[in-house]
């Protein structure tokens, strides 16, 4: 029987259309780990490992190991956007700040 954790990693790992294989290999694991994780009770994964799925799926580790909640909010996203962006080196945290300049200088604006 899965675990709350194993529900959340197969919706999510579905919902992105990935593949076990393909999240192994994102995630840096075995694609029999991760069949456990989704399929069985027994797992008990380490919090690196929760942590690199977490980040493939776009979310944090915290709501994976919540057994309250299932389904991410907005703010769930946007701190696990928040973490991916902190460790890009400062060459790309620059472009990604180039981006929201012009987003936020063209956002609402309609073309006439």
């Amino acid at each position: 029987m899965p675990t709350p954790l194993g529900d959340k990693i197969r919706k999510l790992r579905q919902e992105k259309r990935l593949s076990l294989d393909q999240l192994a290999a994102q995630a840096e694991t075995s694609k029999s780990y991760l069949w456990e994780l989704e399929n069985r009770d027994t797992a008990n994964p380490t919090l690196e490992k929760v942590q690199k799925i977490a980040d493939v799926l776009g979310i944090t580790s915290e709501f994976l190991l919540d057994t309250e909640t299932a389904t991410p909010s907005e703010d769930i996203a946007d701190l696990a956007f928040f973490r991916r962006y902190q460790k890009l080196p400062t060459e790309k945290k620059q472009q990604l700040q180039d981006i929201l300049k012009v987003l936020n200088s063209t956002g609402g604006k309609k073309d006439s």
